[in-house]
């Protein structure tokens, strides 16, 4: 495929939004969280703890966000 971009990090192979599937990149998948009100999953690569997530929406991210801040005393 030559439409994925080098820094793409899903790895929920998968799904057939994966830029592997197609040749439209990223576009169906964000395409899809925007008009369901979600958080792409790649972004949650970053987060530690994100595997057992309840969900993709606005506020898991969020949720999972403030819960992996290391404590300021």
């Amino acid at each position: 495929m030559n439409n994925i971009s080098p820094f793409c990090s899903c790895k929920k192979m998968d799904c057939p939004l994966h830029p592997t599937k197609h040749d439209k990149g990223c576009a169906p998948c964000i395409s899809k969280n925007l008009k369901l009100r979600e958080i792409p999953n790649c972004f949650f690569d970053l987060l530690p703890g994100s595997e057992s997530r309840s969900g993709d929406f606005f506020e898991d991210f969020a949720k999972q966000v403030f819960s992996s801040r290391p404590n300021k005393g």
